[in-house]
């Protein structure tokens, strides 16, 4: 029998977002435990510190108000019209409202059971993705063209000067220590742990290394329905592989991790890889809890932009965070980590543009970031440097292929060019044919580098060991790094050179502890802080990474971290040089965006005392690591 209220709210529901995605014969039956909530004017739905309901709402007709406390004062934040959601906490969190809502004119809503709707969640991943994002960015409606980006807060009022502050940088609330299971444990104990815990996952490990994680997902949608007993063991039904994080990783990265892998939980690992010790858990629950708002809007905005002017508008902003974060002393490796991941967004974005004019690409291909965009070390607007490799194709197909994806590197770094990134002087870029070319191709250039190497060849090739995978097919990823590696173990030759040019540059103090200062007329008299103080922690941090087969980590603050790890005897010395490459980086940021520049040079008159004596203690690190650099591989004759 047919259900004239119900099918009358599913004909309201069917244009709206997620509902759009859900076919009409799910939305009858949604709407068959709808109920309709009638609102007089000023009347309250729910309030600040109310316990969550069991349903979020959906406004029919009329407007509801967002308001929250701020100076003692209810404070309105936003309206939500016809077809906007709003309380979707209980669907993340359990802890309660942080808003008030309250009718602003006679209004009709829509209260849809949590319990009813979880299970087309579950089973539409864009139904999935639009409420994530929603309740993420604090945005009443993502896909709304009018109020795309437009952040809501729950505990912060935010406006158009005030959407970037940034105190979702601060490293995230964790649970640390987390109960762990191995793969022959049975779901039956892990499942009566988790209730009595009162946990949402168990982290599967082998050697207190991740390898899986079971949920309430996986005792759900695999327990629940009869797909596998309870009697059956974790390996089972775990999902494998663990998305894992630092330890001192922010609320925003986490956040835009989540959303990245489509996850609700991450794993924390002493190192950040799935190689690591686990050291915590972070699920969906601490991230909403910690967060007023996050600068996954930027990444979203990054992902549906149409023109390379909307591209420059997420870049744009992507300063004024960078500039809000270096005012309000945010750790600048926090601002890296998640200018990073907006940067490649941008990229990404760029390159499927260009895909778009070019044709379907004919083959596999990665595009790769270099330098100091490979390092996720860019927050200032320098020159970009990236390459390109195609999968290997036959030799008569080799140049119409090749020349395809040299027409799209010309349209993507078009686009960069548009946005306000320069390309490399010195022709690091993939539309250059040099650094356009087959996978073969390419792992042959990289052992000429390795095998044969002379000064030329070196200085030019570093970059080339910092890269970053950004858009692609991750098998070419994982394919040239396996060959450069096993090219590069116990090369003695190409360290003793790759050594050699990471200490060609010796900390930059004169004999009598003064600085020293450039000599050429354009910039006299001022301090290189990329050249002279930069550049030799990096070199450094490359050559020993690599020379310990430490893949997947190419940022130098990282990779003396994980170096630290590796050898305890030096993480002293590792640790100070992170340290004065992070006070390095911040002192030439600072420079950068005061001076819309590079940042590369410093006037040190306008330094006070206390930063002169900032920048001096980061130079006695460089000594000491390149004296390590000269004594691991036997430079004596090389230099």
């Amino acid at each position: 029998m047919k259900n004239p209220i119900a099918e009358r709210i599913a004909d309201f529901l069917k244009h709206y977002p997620p509902f759009s995605s859900l076919q009409y014969t799910e939305l009858v039956a949604i709407a068959e435990h709808i109920k309709v909530v009638y609102l007089e004017k000023n009347q309250i739905l729910f309030k600040i510190g109310d316990p969550t309901h069991d349903s979020f709402y959906v406004v029919a007709s009329g407007a509801i108000g967002l308001s929250v406390i701020s100076d003692a004062e209810e404070t309105l934040i936003d309206k939500c019209d016809e077809g906007d959601i709003l309380g979707l906490r209980p669907f993340f969190a359990k802890n309660n409202y942080l808003m008030t809502a309250k009718s602003r004119e006679d209004s009709i809503v829509y209260a849809i059971p949590i319990e009813t709707f979880r299970p087309y969640v579950a089973g539409n991943t864009h139904v999935l993705s639009f409420l994530l994002e929603s309740f993420a960015s604090n945005t009443r409606n993502p896909y709304d063209k009018d109020n795309r980006g437009k952040l809501i807060s729950e505990n912060i009022i935010f406006n158009e000067q005030s959407a970037t502050d940034i105190q979702y940088f601060q490293p995230i609330k964790y649970t640390k220590n987390p109960i762990t299971a191995s793969t022959h444990d049975v779901i039956r104990h892990i499942a009566q742990t988790m209730a009595s815990r009162q946990i949402g996952s168990v982290i599967i490990q082998e050697n207190q290394m991740p390898i899986g994680i079971v949920t309430d997902f996986e005792l759900t949608s695999k327990i629940a329905t009869g797909q596998f007993s309870i009697d059956t063991t974790a390996e089972k039904i775990m999902t494998t592989p663990v998305v894992t994080v630092p330890e001192d990783i922010s609320i925003a990265e986490a956040q835009m991790m989540m959303l990245k892998h489509n996850v609700g939980y991450l794993c924390v690992t002493r190192d950040g890889t799935e190689k690591g010790i686990i050291t915590g858990i972070i699920s969906e629950h601490d991230v909403v809890a910690a967060q007023a708002n996050n600068p996954g809007v930027l990444l979203k905005q990054a992902k549906r932009a149409n023109r390379s002017k909307e591209l420059k508008v997420v870049r744009d902003k992507l300063t004024d965070l960078i500039q809000n974060s270096i005012d309000k002393n945010i750790p600048i490796s926090h601002i890296t980590s998640v200018a990073s991941e907006i940067n490649n967004a941008i990229s990404r974005r760029a390159i499927e543009l260009g895909i778009e004019k070019t044709g379907t690409p004919p083959v596999r291909f990665a595009w790769f970031s270099l330098g100091s965009q490979g390092r996720r070390e860019q927050l200032l607007m320098t020159d970009i440097n990236n390459s390109l490799v195609f999968e290997d194709v036959p030799a008569e197909k080799y140049d119409e292929v090749k020349n395809y994806f040299l027409q799209l590197s010309e349209r993507v770094l078009e686009t960069f060019e548009k946005i306000g990134f320069e390309k490399s002087p010195q022709g690091s870029n993939s539309n250059n044919e040099l650094w356009c070319k087959s996978l073969t191709d390419w792992i042959k250039q990289y052992n000429t580098w390795i095998n044969t190497p002379g000064e030329k060849g070196i200085h030019l090739s570093t970059i080339f060991f910092d890269y970053d995978f950004v858009y692609g097919d991750p098998f070419i990823e994982k394919a040239l790094t396996d060959e450069i590696f096993a090219s590069a173990n116990n090369n003695h030759l190409f360290y003793a050179f790759l050594g050699t040019d990471a200490i060609k540059k010796p900390a930059p103090l004169g004999f009598f502890r003064q600085f020293l200062l450039e000599q050429d007329e354009e910039h006299k008299d001022t301090f290189d802080i990329k050249s002279r103080a930069i550049t030799p922690l990096v070199d450094a941090a490359r050559v020993f990474a690599i020379s310990r087969d430490i893949r997947g980590i190419t940022n130098t603050y990282q990779r003396y971290k994980k170096l630290a790890d590796l050898e305890p005897q030096n993480a002293d010395l590792y640790l100070e040089c992170a340290e004065a490459f992070h006070t390095l980086h911040w002192f030439r940021t600072e420079e950068g965006l005061k001076t819309d520049s590079g940042g590369q040079y410093i006037n040190l008159e306008e330094l006070t005392k206390v930063d002169k004596v900032k920048l001096k203690n980061c130079f006695q690190p460089i000594n000491d690591i390149q004296d390590l650099i000269k004594n691991r591989f036997q430079l004596t004759y090389f230099t």
